[in-house]
């Protein structure tokens, strides 16, 4: 089952946007951690990580995106596991040392990261397609 939606190409929307908007979302957690109560290691493990692999993305971004360089389109695919490698390791090794901390850096971490996905969905497909 292919839509048209799905079958038309769009231009690439820009990371600045999305890259906010979770931002926003590990900055509002911190209000919530400290008035909850809730350990704040698991909220700074998850804003450290999530500015590391912000910032691993804007390396990855610089690489050159034409169609002819197989070496770049290589190395942000391993680049892109490679990130969710070493985001979800510490959070996994983190969890087994200590639970409480663990799940709440997931949780904040995990919700962070679909609004992330969610604002580059809508700026994606809200684009005008190309012809």
């Amino acid at each position: 089952m292919s839509t048209p939606l799905f079958m038309t190409p769009r231009p690439v929307p820009g990371r600045l946007v999305p890259a906010l908007a979770g931002s926003v979302v590990i900055a509002l957690a911190l209000p919530v951690f400290l008035t909850a109560g809730w350990p704040m290691n698991g909220w700074v493990l998850a804003a450290t990580l999530w500015v590391a692999g912000q910032a691993f993305a804007w390396l990855l971004t610089r690489l050159p995106t034409d169609t002819g360089n197989l070496a770049a389109a290589g190395m942000r695919g391993i680049g892109t596991s490679f990130r969710a490698m070493a985001i979800g390791i510490p959070l996994v090794v983190v969890a087994v040392a200590d639970e409480q901390v663990g799940l709440a850096a997931a949780i904040v971490y995990a919700f962070a990261y679909t609004v992330e996905l969610a604002v580059s969905l809508v700026a994606y497909f809200g684009a005008e397609a190309r012809a």
